[in-house]
């Protein structure tokens, strides 16, 4: 089969040609993008949990291209996402200690005044587009004030998130590199800056519980701090702004989940998981093998690189009774939209607040909600999945 994820038919929707290739090819490789492919869940279950494989990038693997890049490979390449063994241990343990579930749950309040605030903003009658209006402010605003951000800074980091991010889709530009690299260079020398200024003066902020993490034995250090909260704000406002984006779309093409969703607003949580699941916010996700290893017949050599699915995975009939069907009472939902094993997404309660806040408020605050374009048009891409708009009218 031609696998060809950043065509225009893929982005509408690649879901009929994942099942093709769980029948068909469910193991594959693709030489143009480097990777073997897995797209059942089973394979990706193991592969997630297999001591073999992991995300840093071992020699065998060769030189990295990333030298001309010196700021993005000095931050992004350090992150908990892209470390193993007692590094990502130390990491994980850390950044769970400043993330802690009480820091998540004292933002409850100010998460829900904020989508109250948004969904407040959305005028009977009148056509907005939910992603720009809505989708996309209450990340930036909710993972600027947990930071400790200064509000008059806070428009430059959605910005500065897509332009790093933009590196992992495999049709990034010589274009979309400098801006990464410039992304990383200012959101680095402004996170040093107000690192500086919270070890003087602490606030209680993750800024702050972070610096206090620098003096610890085995702590942080200040390039780990800041990649850190580079992580945070491009892995949570990604993932949560493509996730609302992706939820709302699939509640508004089936109109009984919506009316079920109103009537048993207590539904929400399980709601949130299957739009996790229906269509979830991050498509791949890659490992490397750190010795050699066959899956289903094709041999991965040492340093090869494993593509992961979660797109498939998630609407995997072995694992999902009829996958294709959007169920909001879905129980047990073990999708992988938030990864797995020790790259379980440490950011997910809180993504999940948000998610829960934001649909309560917009349906609890609008009777009606009618979708403004028969075919909302998705960005084109392999790892991440997002609509470039969503047009609506209350």
């Amino acid at each position: 089969m031609q696998f060809e994820p950043y065509s225009a038919a893929f982005a509408a929707d690649p879901y009929p040609f994942y099942a093709a290739l769980r029948e068909r090819s469910p193991v594959f490789h693709a030489g143009e993008f480097g990777m073997t492919f897995l797209t059942r869940y089973r394979d990706i279950f193991a592969a997630l949990t297999d001591k073999r494989l992991g995300r840093a990038v071992p020699a065998a693997a060769g030189p990295t291209s990333l030298k001309q890049l010196p700021n993005y490979e000095r931050y992004v390449q350090i992150n908990l996402l892209e470390t193993e063994g007692d590094t990502h241990a130390r990491l994980r343990r850390l950044l769970a200690q400043a993330l802690s579930p009480k820091r998540v749950a004292d933002l409850q309040a100010r998460v829900q005044e904020i989508a109250a605030r948004l969904v407040a903003q959305l005028a009977p009658g009148v056509e907005v587009d939910f992603i720009a209006d809505v989708a996309e402010p209450l990340p930036v605003v909710v993972i600027s004030e947990l930071l400790g951000w200064p509000a008059a800074e806070r428009h430059r980091l959605r910005p500065w998130s897509a332009d790093i991010v933009r590196l992992y889709e495999k049709d990034a530009t010589d274009e979309d590199a400098k801006r990464a690299e410039a992304a990383c260079r200012e959101f680095a020398g402004m996170l040093d800056a107000l690192a500086a200024e919270r070890k003087a003066a602490p606030a209680d902020d993750f800024i702050s519980a972070l610096t206090a993490l620098e003096d610890e034995p085995e702590g942080l250090s200040r390039d780990e701090l800041i990649s850190s909260c580079m992580l945070l704000l491009n892995a949570g406002h990604e993932a949560t702004v493509n996730a609302a984006g992706n939820g709302l779309l699939a509640l508004l093409r089936h109109p009984h989940a919506m009316r079920k969703l109103r009537e048993e607003p207590s539904l929400i949580g399980s709601a949130v998981e299957e739009m996790l699941r229906y269509d979830p916010p991050l498509h791949l996700f890659h490992r490397y093998a750190y010795e050699e290893l066959g899956v289903d017949g094709h041999v991965i050599p040492r340093g090869g690189k494993i593509g992961l699915l979660y797109g498939s995975a998630n609407r995997d009939p072995d694992m999902f009774a009829e996958p294709d069907r959007f169920d909001i009472a879905r129980s047990p939902n073990r999708h992988l939209a938030f990864g797995a094993a020790t790259h379980f997404c440490l950011g997910a309660p809180l993504a999940r607040l948000e998610l829960r806040t934001l649909f309560g408020a917009l349906l609890a605050n609008n009777s009606r909600i009618e979708l403004c374009e028969e075919k909302p048009e998705h960005h084109p891409g392999l790892v991440f999945r997002g609509l470039k708009r969503l047009r609506i009218r209350t």
